[in-house]
């Protein structure tokens, strides 16, 4: 099935736009305009803008003809991408390179690898039940931390409160000889917090090797960790002592 959201074609079109005329009028204020900003930009603008879905060629030539309504969706974008651009430069991400002369992504060459899937997880209090945050999770394997696919995705993992508890990680695709092939990756989520006692819970992931590397991250690609819970020191032994 191939559905294609057209919304994304004039956002980043829009963005496409707008940045090279801030380039060419000098960038009077000073904006940031790396590869980096232009997908935070756009990720800003595509979560406050109404998908316009289309599934056949009949789709988008319905929506090339409607054109009042087109060009008031395309004047409502530029103003979000400026917006967003204002918003991404107050908070620029600190592990983000923030260069110009850096491209896009280049494209993954055609050698066989495991793509790990994306792990996500939940951590919680194990007295309380509420969701953890303002804790670091971090992701090992063969006893280090494990590099993750790009610098959008931190290992440790900082939690934060408007996640509900959620962490993940996207681990960097790991060299295969062949395509085809079966391999078991054994990994390790390890998690050290002041107030409570150290968790470490391994597990493993099958994976099968694949042509070429994964260059776009996908939620049908994830693998999911069973809930975690963190105690507080001797929490354990406290409620033995209580239920006898």
């Amino acid at each position: 099935m191939d559905i294609h959201n057209a919304t994304e074609d004039i956002v980043f079109s829009k963005i496409r736009t707008i940045f090279d005329s801030i380039k060419d009028e000098g960038n009077p204020e000073k904006f940031c305009l790396c590869n980096q900003c232009q997908m935070d930009t756009a990720c800003y603008v595509l979560n406050r803008s109404e998908p316009r879905y289309v599934v056949s060629n009949r789709g988008v030539a319905r929506l090339e003809n409607e054109g009042i309504e087109r060009q008031q969706i395309e004047a409502d974008i530029a103003s979000l991408v400026y917006e967003g651009l204002k918003r991404v430069n107050h908070n620029l991400r600190p592990d983000a390179v923030h260069s110009e002369n850096l491209a896009g992504r280049a494209a993954a060459p055609n050698t066989p690898v495991f793509n790990i899937p994306t792990i996500v997880g939940r951590i919680f209090n194990g007295t309380t039940f509420a969701p953890m945050a303002g804790i670091k999770i971090e992701l090992h394997r063969n006893g280090e931390l494990v590099i993750m696919k790009d610098c959008n995705w931190q290992n440790p993992y900082s939690l934060v409160s408007n996640t509900e508890g959620t962490f993940t990680f996207w681990p960097n695709p790991i060299p295969a000889e062949t395509p085809e092939a079966r391999k078991i990756f054994e990994y390790l989520v390890k998690i050290e917090s002041p107030g409570y006692e150290p968790l470490n819970h391994f597990f493993k992931i099958p994976v099968t090797s694949e042509i070429q590397s994964a260059v776009s991250f996908s939620m049908g690609r994830t693998f999911k960790l069973p809930d975690l819970y963190l105690f507080p020191p001797n929490s354990a032994e406290e409620e033995m002592q209580y239920n006898v």
